[in-house]
């Protein structure tokens, strides 16, 4: 019987993960290795009847451009009680599997690791390397260096958020753009400055002062009326999705929108769009400020993850997954592939980059302080500044209180 690897991918779809899964297909059957595909992350590791399929080259040649998934995902998280009792070892003894290749993100990674020292406890050793993929951009890769999906996300993005920045400009309306990115607001920022939205609200622009739904309410109206003053009747606000998950619940009940809550009594913003949130609560507040402006809420998100990779993902999934190959010959394992900007393959070791404590590996934040973010805020977005006061009382009252600068306290 021929030696075999496994591959699974994990949490949510991300553009690439046909080219990683194709390209190592293809490699290591050039190798002699049988390829093994798992369809249903992990949770298929603890079943009695995993669904696995043969991934040949003809299979491998049909998807590997292809946006979305072929080998089907799911955010499965094994406790350790699923370890003891329903683990199938005899996956892998009776496939002579040798090596276990993962796609996902921090928590695939993490779940990856638990399973080679399992598997390590029971004598049988076996290698596992992970292929880092999250439109969100947050897994701390040196250099700043993307994960994969990202740009191709941001392309997507890009171009619809360009789209409706021209719907705003012909109708005269002001669109409220979420960008998804629960941890970080790479995409978000990314997106409306590559837009040249006037607003850009991320969680990480607050880190001198708290999030709350007044300050993300005052740096919309600051823009709004800042755009007036410009002579400018038109606009968006870019708002990354993180920012609503830092919010305390007491505030969100605050604003009058009608939430579905879970069993302990928190807003469930999973089951809402963020845009649609944000502008309930805007249009709430410019009534009560006496600001006639038409807003519109548009999501940016899942329409984005299952896209078809553009060029900088389809080459750099393939030499992630070449980079798997190489890792494998030299004996590594528990790491993450990093394949740097001029093409090195090196190991990232999942013990250096996880938390002692949590063993979760912490997300990559944007940052604020750098040229880029700077850049933005300084030369692209637009609200209100100590010099607008006088003109911008004509507008709206205390102006002073939509300061940008204040209002972040920077």
């Amino acid at each position: 019987m021929k030696d075999s690897i496994l591959i699974l991918t994990g949490g949510g779809p991300a553009p690439g993960m046909n080219t990683v899964v194709g390209t190592i297909t293809k490699a290591f059957i050039a190798k002699g290795f049988r390829v093994i595909g798992l369809h249903g992350g992990y949770e298929g590791l603890f079943r009695n009847n995993p669904e696995i399929e043969d991934l040949d080259f003809k299979k491998a040649d049909s998807i590997f451009n292809r946006g979305g998934s072929y080998l089907r995902m799911s955010r499965y998280k094994p406790t350790a009680e699923d370890f003891e009792k329903n683990f199938n070892l005899s996956l892998f003894q009776d496939n002579q599997i040798k090596l276990l290749v993962t796609v996902g993100g921090d928590d695939t990674a993490s779940t990856a690791n638990r399973i080679a020292k399992f598997l390590v406890s029971k004598n049988y050793p076996i290698k596992n390397i992970h292929v880092p993929k999250t439109i969100d951009n947050d897994l701390p890769l040196p250099a700043n260096t993307p994960t994969f999906g990202f740009n191709s996300a941001k392309a997507e993005g890009t171009h619809v958020a360009t789209t409706v920045y021209e719907d705003a400009r012909t109708s005269g309306n002001w669109f409220i753009v979420s960008v998804m990115g629960r941890s970080a607001g790479h995409l978000a920022l990314h997106i409306g400055a590559s837009c040249h939205y006037p607003m850009i609200i991320i969680p990480e622009m607050f880190n001198k002062t708290k999030i709350t739904v007044d300050k993300i309410i005052k740096l919309a109206i600051s823009s709004i009326v800042k755009r007036r003053l410009l002579g400018i009747n038109y606009g968006g606000i870019v708002v990354s999705e993180g920012v609503f998950h830092e919010l305390d619940d007491e505030e969100l009940k605050a604003t009058g929108v009608k939430f579905t809550f879970d069993e302990h009594g928190h807003p469930e913003l999973g089951k809402m769009a963020k845009a649609q949130l944000f502008n309930d609560i805007l249009e709430i507040e410019l009534k009560k400020v006496g600001l006639k402006v038409k807003t519109r809420p548009i999501e940016i998100g899942y329409d984005v993850r299952c896209q078809t990779p553009i060029a900088y993902d389809l080459l750099y999934c393939t030499q992630l997954a070449n980079g798997v190959c190489d890792l494998f010959e030299k004996g590594e394992t528990g790491c993450m592939v990093y394949v740097d900007t001029v093409g090195k393959v090196s190991p990232l070791y999942l013990t250096d980059l996880q938390d002692p404590t949590t063993g979760k590996i912490p997300p990559r934040k944007v940052d604020i302080d750098g040229e880029m973010a700077q850049g933005v805020y300084k030369h692209i977005v637009h609200a209100i500044g100590a010099g607008d006061y006088e003109a911008a009382s004509a507008i709206i009252k205390n102006p002073a209180d939509y300061d940008f600068l204040k209002i972040l306290n920077w």
